[in-house]
């Protein structure tokens, strides 16, 4: 009797340090708590000051919302305008986290085809053969982790970075339209040499994806949806590819995933949780401590393979560990592992709430209150609004802020 009952307390322990997931929201979705002195209680975070961040949100975007999950706990879940848990709002530049982790997925699958894995020189005839011929022969140097920590030298902006310091770039030419998808992206100009500077290029993170393309020999898409979606069972989701009519022929790399927001947060526990997912290791562990934390191919700034890391404490609110990635409009995803903790900040314009980009139709009513929406919230350098970046990390502090215990 004696052992029976140790056999169950040890069951018992064990069950309770187990990891909790969530079931899909077709089955109840994530666990909740209803009332501020729960939240206090389990999740160890103060509502009054979850509704600042949710305030301060408002003021930055004219549609989105604020997600936050502690200890396993969806702990708030409130939006404003479009936002909604059933939009699939093009998320920007967050979804270029969606392609790196897709890319770590492939470099385990697939290392007898890319064995060097991120040190890979990838244009090459194997890997990009419709780069060739190549518009610039430095770019045979540029390794996979250069594209990924937009270290390869490809020019996008005006802007760039050495060793911290941020420089004015040139303008560079308008692409020509007639590459079309893949070839405006293979031959964007080269600003410096392979690793030579950090400048922020959508095209580069694309050329990241057109090596998985062919590598995995399926499309983006359906590689996510095979290796992250199905097995977390998200809900619908997709990419905004139509613009003007004019639809994409491939996964657009560079951004503009359509994930729903409770399985954007799914996807930041993955993260938290590096890349286990209810007993499946999704993604390679190794793989998600690269995107984390300072990264060797990009030494110029705090950008690591497609995120942006907190562990030099730039972003002096928050936790050195915290690491997330922005996206135009306001979007943001974040990890804080110290505070097992993640946040998803639903943002975005009405064109990013589109059904006709992303073939995704409206599931709900929008009733017009942000219509004749203004920024207000000011950025504390110039008479304009708060930038994307810095309304991000300031809604990291301000979340991190409500931690009571």
């Amino acid at each position: 009797m004696t052992l029976l009952i140790l056999a169950l307390l040890a069951a018992l322990a064990a069950a309770q340090t187990k990891p909790y997931y969530p079931p899909p929201d077709s089955q109840g979705g994530w666990r909740t708590l209803k009332s501020p002195a729960e939240v206090r209680k389990t999740a160890g975070l103060d509502v009054s000051r979850l509704d600042q961040a949710f305030d301060y949100a408002t003021r930055t975007s004219r549609h989105g919302g604020l997600l936050v999950v502690r200890h396993g706990w969806l702990a708030y879940e409130r939006y404003y305008g479009k936002g909604h848990r059933e939009a699939n709002p093009a998320m920007a530049s967050v979804g270029k986290g969606y392609t790196s982790i897709a890319c770590g997925i492939m470099l385990r699958e697939r290392k007898d085809r890319i064995p060097l894995g991120l040190e890979q020189k990838v244009f090459t005839e194997e890997f990009l053969p419709q780069a060739f011929p190549l518009n610039d022969a430095a770019k045979a140097e540029i390794k996979l982790g250069q594209l990924l920590a937009m270290t390869s030298g490809m020019q996008e902006g005006r802007s760039g970075m050495v060793n911290g310091e941020t420089l004015a770039l040139a303008a560079r030419k308008q692409p020509d339209a007639a590459l079309g998808q893949d070839g405006v992206a293979l031959h964007a100009p080269l600003w410096c040499k392979p690793g030579g500077g950090y400048s922020y290029s959508s095209e580069s993170t694309h050329v990241a994806s057109i090596v998985l393309r062919n590598i995995v020999g399926k499309e983006m898409q359906d590689y996510i949806d095979e290796k992250l979606a199905k097995p977390m069972q998200w809900g619908r989701w997709g990419y905004a590819r139509t613009r003007n009519g004019v639809t994409l022929p491939h996964t657009p790399g560079g951004g503009n995933i359509a994930v729903r927001s409770t399985d954007a947060l799914r996807f930041a526990y993955l993260l938290l949780h590096k890349g286990k997912w209810n007993g499946k290791d999704l993604v390679p562990a190794d793989y998600i401590d690269k995107c984390a934390n300072p990264t060797p191919y990009n030494p110029h700034s705090p950008f690591t393979l497609q995120f942006e890391s907190n562990r030099g404490g730039h972003v002096a609110g928050a936790p050195r560990d915290a690491w997330f990635k922005s996206g135009a409009g306001g979007f943001g995803i974040y990890v804080i592992p110290s505070l097992d903790m993640v946040i998803y900040k639903m943002a975005g314009d009405d064109p990013q709430y589109d059904p006709a980009a992303t073939g995704l139709p409206l599931l709900y009513k929008y009733d017009g209150s942000r219509d004749n929406w203004k920024p207000q919230t000011k950025n504390q350098f110039s008479d304009g609004p708060v930038g994307v970046d810095d309304g991000v990390r300031r809604l990291l502090e301000m979340v991190v802020a409500s931690v009571v215990k």
